[in-house]
């Protein structure tokens, strides 16, 4: 019968019993340890998290406990291989596939991080009806994400022993020639660049570019997209958005309003001074006006011709429409009252005899 000092005496490549005894000893103590670890590290984060109002603690407790039982199963085999004497190339090779396990974990925890924040900050923009850069914040986001998956990659490659600088060389070359393979699309998304922190216009404004015009609904990396009065969807490369004039009827806090009329030259001048306080009160009756003036203008071909100009405090277009159509009828109400004859083209012909 083969005795337990025999046991720990026999060498099997290059390590002793007492050293396999050992490293299964440590194998065992670290998955208990970890355990425990995982169990109350949680814990402990989410009762300090209902105590602050930071968010880091849930992220944290979200990132421990996202880790796997692979993780903490090849974790406590490393630690436990840490102290036998192994060949450098297996050596080096379980110290890479942990590198790995450490790099997957970490971008996954940085990516959560990423677009939760990203996500709140879209979610308050909602909450404040504002969509202003919503879409290319979430661009944004995902190429945040992109580039910390890439760094890790890169680490892990620089870990086994790939030389990345000709790596890094040849591929700023290729980016060379496809940068100017897609010139015109890298135009359209560092506009969209642009427009994110410029901000002349964002999501749910109402816009004019050219003789095109409507309310924007979204704000991508090559193109906007606009709902026209018409009902149809506009589709405008952001290249072309920020090399034009473009008219943001959204950010006018008030608007100004010039109109016009006649009244017949037969019109007393008494009727004729009458009417200025006549328009003037109604205006001035409207919630959301100011009153600028108004004006016997000019003599017209066939009326004497009135201005009148009024601010409204208002950028929408249903709301300025709705108040002049009330100044339009009770101007033609005060006028049938007051027997004041507003004007059509005519002429009058005189024939001698």
């Amino acid at each position: 019968m083969v005795s337990v000092q025999e046991i720990l005496d026999f060498t099997f490549l290059g390590n002793s019993g007492n050293a396999y005894g050992l490293a299964l000893l440590i194998f065992i103590g670290s998955l208990i340890v970890m355990y425990l670890f995982k169990t109350y590290a949680v814990a402990l984060l989410h009762n300090a998290s209902k105590k602050s109002k930071l968010e880091m603690d849930d992220m944290l407790a979200d990132g421990i406990a996202s880790l796997h039982s692979p993780f903490y199963l090849y974790l406590s085999f490393y630690l436990a291989t840490y102290y036998l004497v192994l060949p450098e190339k297996l050596s080096h090779t379980l110290w890479v596939i942990l590198l790995i396990f450490i790099v997957y974990y970490t971008g996954k925890f940085l990516q959560g991080m990423v677009k939760h924040y990203a996500h709140k900050e879209i979610e308050k923009r909602k909450s404040k009806d504002s969509q202003q850069g919503s879409s290319l914040l979430q661009v944004l986001s995902n190429f945040v994400s992109i580039a910390v998956w890439l760094m890790g990659l890169l680490f892990i490659l620089t870990n086994i022993g790939v030389k990345i600088t000709p790596l890094i060389a040849g591929l700023g070359v290729g980016g060379i020639a496809i940068a100017f393979a897609l010139q015109t699309v890298l135009e359209d998304v560092f506009s969209a660049f642009s427009i994110y922190f410029d901000k002349p216009f964002k999501e749910g404004d109402f816009i004019i570019v050219g003789a095109d015009m409507g309310v924007v609904q979204h704000i991508g990396l090559k193109t906007t997209r606009i709902q026209t009065l018409q009902g149809q969807e506009l589709v405008i490369s952001n290249r072309e958005l920020t090399s034009t004039r473009i008219n943001n009827y959204k950010k006018m806090r008030k608007r100004r309003i010039s109109f016009n009329f006649g009244v017949e030259y037969g019109t007393p001048t008494k009727k004729l001074k009458k009417i200025k306080t006549i328009v003037s009160d109604i205006i001035k009756k409207e919630k959301l006006t100011t009153l600028d003036r108004v004006h016997f203008k000019s003599f017209g071909e066939s009326s004497l011709d009135y201005e009148v100009v009024y601010y409204i405090d208002s950028s929408d277009y249903n709301i300025y429409m709705d108040t002049q159509e009330n100044i339009n009828l009770s101007i033609k109400d005060a006028f049938e009252k007051e027997g004041i004859n507003m004007t059509f083209p005519t002429r009058t012909i005189y024939m001698a005899k």
